[in-house]
């Protein structure tokens, strides 16, 4: 007995329920002249994932089902192959009810499972995830039943336990499947990247064939979906939990699994890839987050400045590797600070990649802000109003070029200024889509540094020059100015946030680990007073299990100090 699974671990696209649809046929159809009797989307893979609001909307349902129902015909043909959809469906008890004041959700994240152009089965998600970039509760009801159907035909048969993501991180929905006879364990899923999570997947997962007995295969989406990213990173595992194999990450598959009954149990085999460097994926995370915001939404290319600094310098690698260097454009825009080895590194930076660079002095719209206000300042000594207006003069430029030429800003922010307000509004916050939102200084660092030593998308080798990474940082806004002039050498910056903002550490625990109090509770105050700047910032790639996005949700004026 041998039973051919293909995973369709594709890039599918919120809203394109045509074009996913046809994705999944024409995969389908690829598989099945392969042998393939068991085709496997991921959750949401007809509409993508996460639609939002749009689950809200009874067009956008009935959408989905039409696409569903295009699948079953268009594959009708196909003789014993089976397909499970990931999709939205109304539930039992109709659209649910929604008013201005009252919203009870009756629709379900759903699979239907067709065979030769009939649904002949359909299942509900059981556990609704809500926490961190879910908000599932909000659009969906749970479900109540089990699934288990038959694939494949005759001694090929195998009787299949479907599960969608979060069931299969509880023990009843796949105890169920089991004692309904389920042989083999399938997981549909859509659950966003950040580092080290396709680790965790595969230990849970582990823990569910252990607990059941049961091998078990998991469906997962790649791509890019506003601030979140999907790495793919499907895999099988045996009944004992081994490994049987695993897919490539940030790649669209087509991942074959064979299912062999052995002395009446099932084993899988499947080519696998390691595991990766958390850098490697990091990398591919930000990419692939850059590439899909931009083709997704049809931007033509993307323009940054580029200071010379550490940022600005990771992201134009970034996006040089996610876009072509065609596709890219710098602009340095030198004030009265900036310091001659900016120039020539920034200059010799985009050298390096290939990049469009021009250079655009902002000493003249400068000094005539300053003529400007010189009588209402008359008396006062310069401060971070005039380093303010010298980051929204950039701001202005760029974003100039952009209306005139259609391509998006990109910012160069990092996560260490965003939690400490480190930044300017309508300055260098001015853009459309912040790369390096989520990661820290420190990261930014160790990941120049990785880049400079690989060359993963063949752009070209140690893009960084070697000064942008070791000088001290600097906003360049004042004579002789440092980061750490206004904040804590970042090692101790960095490891107060990840305490504090990502792992929901109090002042006093973090003070107990070895830092000076002072330190963290002027930390915990700035990541508080500067919430106003977070809610106007560009949407930015999340990297980590908690962002400064759908991640967190705090409110500006609060007096609470944590």
């Amino acid at each position: 007995m041998s039973l051919k699974i293909c995973i369709a671990q594709l890039n599918y696209c919120v809203g394109d329920m045509g074009g996913n649809a046809q994705k999944i046929i024409a995969a389908a159809r690829t598989a099945y002249q392969q042998g393939v009797r068991l085709v496997l989307t991921p959750e949401m893979a007809i509409c993508g994932y996460a639609a939002e609001d749009l689950f809200l909307r009874t067009s956008f349902i009935q959408a989905c089902d039409d696409a569903v129902n295009l699948v079953a015909r268009e594959l009708a043909g196909l003789k014993g192959l089976t397909v499970v959809v990931g999709t939205p469906t109304h539930g039992d008890s109709g659209l649910g009810l929604r008013t201005r004041s009252v919203a009870v959700q009756q629709r379900h994240n759903a699979a239907r499972v067709v065979r030769e152009g009939r649904v002949i089965e359909s299942y509900a998600k059981r556990e609704l995830p809500n926490y961190q970039v879910f908000d599932e509760r909000r659009y969906f009801a749970p479900g109540q039943g089990t699934c288990v159907f038959q694939a494949g035909e005759g001694v090929d048969a195998v009787s299949i336990g479907l599960l969608i993501c979060e069931d299969a991180w509880f023990e009843e929905p796949a105890r169920l499947a089991r004692q309904a006879g389920a042989e083999l364990l399938v997981v549909i899923n859509a659950s966003p990247f950040h580092v080290g999570k396709g680790s965790e997947r595969e230990l849970m997962m582990r823990e569910r064939c252990l607990a059941t007995g049961l091998p078990l295969v998991y469906a997962h989406l790649v791509g890019g979906q506003d601030e979140i990213v999907f790495e793919g990173h499907s895999f099988a595992l045996q009944a004992d939990g081994a490994l049987a194999g695993r897919a490539e990450s940030f790649k669209e598959r087509l991942f074959f699994v064979q299912a062999e009954r052995v002395r009446n149990a099932i084993e899988l085999v499947a080519d696998s890839v390691p595991l990766r460097s958390p850098e490697a994926d990091l990398w591919d995370a930000l990419v692939l987050g850059v590439r899909d915001y931009l083709g997704k939404n049809g931007f033509p290319g993307a323009i940054l400045g580029l200071s010379g600094g550490i940022d600005s310098a990771l992201v134009l690698a970034i996006a040089v590797d996610a876009l072509g260097a065609d596709k890219v454009r710098t602009v340095m825009m030198p004030s009265p600070y900036t310091a001659d080895i900016s120039w020539i590194d920034a200059r010799a930076m985009a050298e390096r990649m290939g990049v469009r660079y021009d250079e655009i002095s902002i000493i003249p719209e400068f000094e005539a802000f300053k003529a400007s206000l010189a009588g209402e300042f008359k008396g006062l000594a310069e401060d971070t109003t005039e380093e303010n207006i010298q980051a929204r003069i950039r701001g202005v430029f760029l974003m100039a070029l952009s209306n005139k030429f259609g391509s998006i800003v990109l910012t160069t922010g990092n996560k260490s200024e965003m939690a400490t307000g480190y930044c300017t509004l309508y300055g260098d916050m001015a853009g459309g889509f912040a790369v390096i939102k989520d990661l820290l200084k420190t990261t930014v660092f160790r990941l120049a540094r990785w880049r400079n030593e690989n060359d993963p998308y063949g752009t070209g080798s140690a893009p960084i020059p070697e000064r942008i990474i070791t000088r001290p940082p600097s906003a360049e806004l004042r004579a002789d100015q440092t980061d750490q002039d206004s904040l804590p050498p970042y090692e101790v910056l960095d490891a107060i946030l990840k305490s504090y903002m990502e792992n929901d550490q109090s002042v006093d625990s973090i003070v107990d680990a070895g830092f000076e109090r002072a330190v963290v509770e002027r930390v915990a105050r700035l990541i508080r007073i500067n919430e106003y700047k977070r809610r106007q910032a560009p949407v930015g790639i999340r990297v980590s299990h908690r962002s400064f996005g759908k991640d967190w949700r705090y409110p500006i004026t609060s007096k609470f100090g944590a």
